[in-house]
């Protein structure tokens, strides 16, 4: 039984996934605080309320707190912002720079640098592009 046990927490996929979360924690540390420190002053200073949470409205007793939903919408779209702008955005640019260094030989259709002459698996003479 401890010997499955073992088998099971050192496989590749269970580690990878402690890995994944830990990071996934860190980062979304990182996001808030650059939504909580940064982008919220700016709104504050652009439209004069740091905080729409004590915005609300009465009808027939109930309270109705817009400003809570009004808080949540500025959060969520700061962090998708963020995450677009400083990570997808940057990963996209840097695997595009990787995907121009190589193209296909014609002949075996394998991966070969952009300024190769000659194919490393089939031996093919290729003319090397720029």
């Amino acid at each position: 039984m401890i010997q499955g046990y073992r088998e099971f927490i050192t496989r590749g996929n269970v580690i990878d996934l402690a890995v994944a979360v830990v990071i996934g924690a860190a980062f979304t540390a990182l996001v808030n605080s650059v939504v909580a420190d940064l982008l919220t002053p700016i709104i504050a200073a652009i439209i004069g309320e740091p905080d729409f949470s004590a915005l609300s409205f009465t009808i027939r007793g109930s309270e109705f707190t817009y400003g809570n939903f009004i808080n949540a919408l500025i959060a969520f779209l700061s962090i998708t912002a963020v995450i677009y702008f400083f990570v997808v955005l940057p990963l996209n640019h840097l695997k595009e720079a990787e995907e121009e260094t190589t193209r296909e030989c014609p002949e075996c259709l394998s991966e070969i640098p952009n300024k190769a002459t000659r194919c490393a698996h089939c031996a093919a003479e290729v003319t090397p592009t720029a």
